[in-house]
């Protein structure tokens, strides 16, 4: 399955669920809610690190690379400085409690804000792991691709930054 990148370019997924939401993230998710985000990391359920623009992310101070850290796909929007974290949930779940508290530990030093989004292919799944998702993140359905749901209780779409 052919991925068209916001950049232009384009990525060849192995078929599965997982992979049709990643699509809809990169194709339909940035293109509305990114701010004309690039790509920096997706991988595959066949290949972990499909793409990867690793001095990019060096740039921006973003935590040594290992993949059992990074969630789905990593995006940047230069014009916002804000910095995409997004779990696609086909399985195992979404951006739970746990999972902002150990990427903020490892984001820590990232000269952009972070914005946490999880993403389901549907409100069925979504409502599967709706209890498991975590406060201040986004949440995304691709079969409903013009709304967000805001698990962030003082603003709309943003990183997070406690006072």
């Amino acid at each position: 399955m052919n991925v068209t990148l916001p950049s232009g370019g384009e990525l060849t997924f192995s078929a599965g669920e997982h992979n049709d939401l990643q699509k809809a993230i990169i194709e339909d998710f940035l293109p509305k809610y990114g701010h004309g985000a690039e790509i920096f990391y997706v991988g595959d359920t066949s290949d972990k690190y499909l793409y990867l623009e690793k001095e990019k992310l060096e740039e921006l101070n973003f935590f040594k690379i290992s993949h059992e850290e990074l969630p789905d796909v990593i995006a940047y929007s230069k014009k916002k400085n804000w910095l995409y974290l997004i779990e696609a949930v086909h399985y195992p779940g979404p951006i739970s409690e746990l999972r902002p508290i150990q990427l903020q530990k490892l984001t820590k030093d990232c000269e952009a804000d972070i914005v946490y989004v999880t993403a389901f292919l549907n409100r069925p799944k979504f409502r599967q792991f709706m209890t498991d998702v975590a406060w201040e993140t986004e949440v995304w359905i691709a079969d409903n691709p013009d709304h967000l749901i805001h698990f962030n209780g003082d603003k709309f779409l943003g990183p997070y930054k406690p006072e």
